[in-house]
């Protein structure tokens, strides 16, 4: 997820980082930046690539080696883009994994989910701008649960939970459907979501004619 064009660069309010429940927090590779990894970057696939509509699979312990080597290059890929969330389908892989991190730059704070999945939502909604990594320089308000839960596994396999709100709460639920193949443009009217894609196919035909 790319976060609204006004707001690229700017520090967020720490209110909006959301909770980590008490009993687990959620630490791995904290304070990790673009500059102190060394992970390769990946390409991230643009819309219409056919793998953004594949749901991903669930990851099993067979997948270790492949997960620990694919989530610090999925971090340097998100800082560089500049995102703050990324999706393994974004990046041609099809593991349910996302990585996130929407606090500001002088204090990241990193955070690895293995096959998340919601399981509370709030009745109350919120709507926000979001952008995607995946359609470059488009964005539109989408509106969703304003609070959810979230039931991940960490990278040593451990089961925890995060309860999220604001900016956090839309990240982790953008990052989430792209796992099950769904952008955000599918919360859009058919009219807002055509005339977004026709402005991302015009700009892509520009950038190509360059």
């Amino acid at each position: 997820m790319r976060h609204p064009g006004p707001y690229v660069g700017m520090v967020l309010p720490r209110c909006k980082r959301g909770r980590v429940a008490a009993a687990s927090p959620a630490d791995y590779m904290r304070g990790m930046s673009e500059t102190e990894t060394s992970a390769p970057l990946l390409p991230i696939l643009i819309y219409p690539d056919s793998t953004l509509r594949k749901a991903a699979r669930p990851i099993t312990p067979a997948d270790a080696d492949e997960v620990r080597r694919l989530v610090p290059s999925m971090f340097a890929t998100m800082y560089k883009a500049p995102g703050i969330g990324l999706a393994a389908n974004q990046i041609g892989s099809l593991l349910r994994v996302i990585v996130v991190d929407v606090a500001p730059k002088e204090e990241p704070h990193p955070l690895a989910l293995i096959n998340p999945e919601i399981i509370a939502k709030s009745s109350e909604t919120a709507t926000q701008e979001e952008g995607c990594l995946s359609i470059p320089d488009q964005y539109a308000e989408v509106t969703r649960p304003a609070r959810v839960k979230v039931r991940y596994q960490d990278m040593q396999g451990a089961r925890k939970e995060i309860e999220a709100d604001g900016l956090l709460a839309a990240c982790l639920q953008h990052e989430i459907d792209h796992l099950n193949g769904v952008l955000f443009v599918d919360y859009l009217s058919a009219l807002k979501r055509n005339m977004l894609l026709r402005k991302l196919a015009k700009a892509m035909r520009e950038q190509q004619a360059r």
